[in-house]
């Protein structure tokens, strides 16, 4: 128990210091950031569960006021602008990440590329199309299109989590969540 709580809290504190590496503002007020690599990573380290919580965790100091998203941001006024989608797809992104590595019987580092891409990618798209699309006033296809800036980076972020993932199997073996 104390040591999923410390991974828990380190992996909060890992989207936190993601936040520091520049941000790439866009016009649609979404910036380009490193923290969903730390949301991918969160899943495919710590497991679904373990996961989602590291992510809430980080989402309530967010919440309380700590300037901890990309750029300084923090407060309550963050789950009101165009990021609001991608936020609150945050946990269940992470919790999807690390259910495929945990169902999956292919090689880790595949698993978790898989699972970074269908929760880091494909989950968290529909809950940020979604909350940009309520929140600049447009359409669902319309606002899908102003996502298509993030494909480049977040197809990096997929393969590197697949990599650090499978470095840290190796490394640690006994550090990933059993797989079934």
């Amino acid at each position: 128990m104390e040591r999923s709580l410390s991974h828990i809290a380190l992996f909060a504190a890992l989207i936190a210091v993601l936040g520091f590496v520049p941000q790439i503002m866009l016009a649609t007020g979404v910036p380009i950031t490193a923290q969903s690599l730390g949301i991918m990573l969160c899943g495919t380290v710590l497991g679904a569960k373990r996961g989602a919580l590291a992510v809430l965790l980080f989402l309530l100091l967010v919440a309380l006021g700590l300037p901890l998203l990309s750029g300084g941001r923090g407060g309550l006024g963050v789950f009101a602008s165009p990021t609001v989608g991608f936020l609150m797809g945050f946990p269940i992104a992470a919790f999807v990440a690390g259910l495929v590595v945990e169902r999956s019987r292919a090689p880790i580092g595949l698993a978790a590329g898989l699972g970074a891409f269908l929760g880091g990618v494909l989950v968290l798209y529909a809950f940020g199309i979604t909350g940009m699309a309520i929140m600049l006033g447009k359409s669902w296809p319309e606002a899908a299109l102003l996502i298509t800036a993030y494909l480049p980076g977040d197809a990096i972020k997929v393969v590197l989590t697949g990599l650090i993932t499978h470095s840290l199997a190796r490394m640690r073996p006994g550090f990933l969540p059993t797989r079934h």
